[in-house]
């Protein structure tokens, strides 16, 4: 068969790496129940896939990804094409279905519309794309776009259309079925079948009417009773049963002149309709992650391709890092910041710093640049070098885990022990809050000992914490694991000055008692503002 659309990957540079992919090659460990924490999921769903179905740790896979966003970013009317794309595949699974679920397998009929489902796909690709296949860059959309144009073009596709629109042009311009029905004695029916097929509806009349003006031949498309609606007092099987009459007639009818249909839609358009089937989920994905890039973009927000150590490095530097999914919820300006883990200065951290002071938002915002990464998207910053993650594991908050047998501070070292079980020097560990729910001497034993933890696994980890105390035991931690070849530790602070939050977050060493003195002072509840108040009044 000529013009056979080849299948192909829009997010994939080859077949092997497709292949490797879903056999779980080069696949992280980052899940559906990460992305939620993380916040990804309200402005990332998919309804045709899951998202972590699309992560990889391979690099060129990346890259790919990220031509192919930016053809998008810069091409408007490729997601327009693709938007309007994605209802005509989805009518045609329906029609899919639709035939599964009926035994009938010579239904020509349907056959019919699956072959004006097909052209209208390619019609649509080949009007949005034909405009703007000059200027791509990526393999991916280019292939499509010269693909659709060589099909659409070939002596086999317009004869196609041209046969199509005669045949549909006669069965669509059906306007009524004439029946001819046999009673017996009884006058019940005994047998029917189709007279003939009309390109004149039928209208109602009246019997006595027609009696008198005499003219039954001359009027043959007025009824001589009223017609009655399809449907009227009718059960839902009736329905069921007259439709199924009505389309079997008509194949029947059609039997001959659609019988050589059927070959062309098990072959020629029945697998280039799989091809554009296949590609439905991919398309979903990059019209999704478009569309949230775009927002961002939109918003001024800046967007980078983060540049990826080959070399294996351990590294997550980001200048002008923002949280995106809290940048498309406020009106105002968010505050970015520089980030920076590497294994010349730390590659662990201890975040501090008072409530609501952007410590979680900027937890999540590491998590976010490495999943947006690893899917092949755009890093919310101005500029990013990050090293590929084997999994993100995080360990946020939660009221709803509090168990009878554990107790919530029992339930949060569980899940801290169950990371140990797959953490490797090459993931990415979040924990925000963590040992919350015990007091800040237990908590902060607890915390040394899982850093040290972590130290000595050599990941790259934030710990956000409350535990202001915490931050005096660094050196000591790093004392304890630099021997057995633990990374560094060091702390961060989420800035406050005269009582106000900066939500900048510097690489020092936390001092509680400032902040407590800062809101104190704010508030009018320092020693010196106490008495002034008494001498006062």
């Amino acid at each position: 068969m000529t013009n056979k659309i080849e299948r192909f990957s829009l997010i994939f540079p080859d077949e092997v790496t497709q292949q490797n992919h879903y056999q779980g090659v080069n696949r992280p460990r980052i899940d559906m129940f990460v992305l939620d924490e993380l916040g990804l999921l309200e402005f990332f769903e998919l309804k045709n896939s899951e998202l972590e179905e699309y992560f990889t740790t391979d690099s060129a896979v990346i890259k790919h990804r990220m031509d192919v966003f930016e053809d998008m970013l810069e091409n408007p009317e490729i997601s327009v094409t693709l938007n309007k794309l994605i209802p005509i595949l989805t009518d045609i699974l329906e029609l899919r279905r639709l035939e599964a679920d009926t035994a009938d397998s010579d239904n020509y009929l349907e056959s019919l519309t699956e072959i004006e489902l097909y052209i209208a796909s390619i019609e649509t690709l080949n009007e949005g794309f034909s405009k703007i296949k000059d200027s791509l860059k990526s393999e991916s959309m280019r292939t499509l776009a010269f693909k659709i144009a060589e099909l659409s073009e070939s002596d086999y596709y317009k004869e196609l259309n041209v046969k199509l629109r005669e045949l549909t042009s006669r069965v669509r311009d059906i306007r009524s079925v004439t029946i001819g029905v046999n009673l017996d004695a009884q006058l019940r029916p005994s047998s029917a079948g189709v007279l003939s097929v009309n390109p004149e509806p039928f209208r109602s009349g009246d019997m006595i009417e027609k009696i008198l003006r005499l003219n039954f031949k001359d009027d043959e498309y007025t009824c001589i009773a009223n017609l009655v609606p399809f449907g009227k007092k009718q059960s839902e099987n009736q329905k069921t049963a007259l439709a199924l009459a009505f389309n079997s007639a008509i194949n029947d009818v059609y039997r001959q002149s659609l019988r050589s249909w059927k070959r062309i839609v098990q072959t020629y358009v029945l697998e280039n309709t799989d091809f554009l089937l296949d590609l439905m989920p991919e398309i979903e994905f990059l019209v999704k992650g478009t569309a949230l890039l775009r927002k961002l973009r939109e918003n001024g927000l800046a967007l980078c391709r983060p540049n990826i150590p080959e070399d294996g490095t351990r590294v997550f530097d980001a200048e002008g890092l923002y949280n995106p999914c809290v940048a498309l919820k406020v009106d105002y300006d968010i505050v970015d910041n520089d980030i920076q883990m590497d294994e010349d200065n730390a590659l662990i951290y201890v975040l501090t710093g008072p409530n609501r002071g952007g410590k979680s938002v900027i937890t999540c915002a590491i998590g976010l640049s490495v999943s947006l990464m690893q899917l092949g998207m755009f890093v919310p910053a101005k500029s990013a070098t990050i090293s590929l993650c084997d999994g993100i594991f995080t360990h946020f908050p939660t009221g709803a885990d509090d168990t009878i047998d554990k107790g919530r501070l029992g339930e949060e070292c569980a899940r801290l022990r169950d990371i140990f079980d797959e953490v490797t020097k090459d993931s990415l560990v979040l924990l925000d809050e963590s040992l919350s729910s015990t007091g800040s001497f237990e908590a902060s034993y607890i915390a040394a000992e899982v850093l040290a933890g972590f130290s000595r696994v050599g990941c790259r980890c934030l710990f956000s914490t409350h535990l202001h105390e915490l931050a005096a035991e660094i050196d000591g931690i790093n004392a304890r694991t630099a021997p057995d070849g633990g990374v560094a530790i060091d702390t961060l602070v989420a800035g406050i000055a005269d009582g106000r939050r900066s939500f900048k977050i510097v690489r020092q060493k936390p001092d509680g008692k400032s902040y407590a003195r800062d809101i104190a002072d704010k508030y009018g509840l320092s020693y010196e503002n106490i008495v002034g108040r008494f001498q006062n009044t």
